[in-house]
């Protein structure tokens, strides 16, 4: 058996892997501390994602079975299409809904999405590729790494002799980590709330099957409806 130093470095090494993630959250929050004059720099909005990628690429080249503590089995594709599809449907056409009636009807203003990187993009452009490309990475770095080292460390945290306890700490953080992410405000100003319920629902569905092909799906289908029912409406 044993002892000493080796005895601890897996959990000393399971600690610092999940504790990576953290880096990236200092860095969104901490960018509402600064000051007017650099938060309005693409580069400095942009710069809590980078970070996020750097340590997300630190992590995978030390972790072992990466696919697996991501949820990117090949044999989750399947059941990953299906409930991903339902999801997606499901989300897209409610917050199509919340955007084009409850927010105009509420006297918020929606035109400014034309004005967005996203809104500017060709449609054939966006729809299938970029908007395919954008949810498999979001959703590998905020619902596959972020929450699930964050769930990890929770539950290091809590201690082996503790019975298993829901991530419901890890999965607000990473929600609100998504949410405020400083270049998805900027972009889309007040209709960035949807963006804590939808990582709610994700985070939810992936810390229960730890699929994440579902999540990735599901993020598609529901970016392309509301794409698609807002540039049809407003142009």
């Amino acid at each position: 058996m044993a002892s000493g130093p080796d005895r601890l470095a897996p959990d000393h090494m399971l600690t610092v892997g999940a504790a990576l993630p953290l880096l990236p959250i200092a860095a969104t929050f901490g960018y509402y501390g600064l000051p007017d004059s650099f938060r309005e720099l693409l580069l400095v909005q942009f710069a809590p994602q980078v970070l996020a990628y750097i340590v997300l690429g630190l992590w995978a080249t030390r972790a072992t079975q990466v696919t697996i503590q991501l949820g990117l089995e090949k044999e989750k594709i399947r059941s990953g299409l299906q409930w991903g599809i339902l999801t997606g449907l499901f989300l897209g056409s409610l917050n199509t809904f919340v955007i084009l009636a409850v927010y105009p009807h509420l006297g918020y203003d929606i035109t400014f999405l034309k004005q967005t990187p996203h809104g500017r993009l060709p449609v054939l452009l966006m729809v299938p590729w970029l908007i395919c490309g954008i949810a498999l990475f979001v959703e590998v770095n905020f619902r596959g790494f972020l929450l699930g080292r964050l769930a990890k460390l929770e539950l290091h945290w809590w201690g082996t002799d503790s019975r298993p306890r829901p991530a419901l700490l890890a999965l607000a953080v990473s929600s609100l980590t998504f949410a405020f992410d400083p270049f998805l405000v900027n972009t889309f100003q007040h209709l960035h709330w949807i963006a804590l319920w939808d990582g709610l629902i994700w985070g939810t569905i992936w810390l229960r099957t730890r699929n994440l092909w579902i999540t990735i799906v599901a993020h598609a289908i529901e970016v392309i409806i509301l794409y698609s029912a807002v540039k049809a409406t407003i142009g």
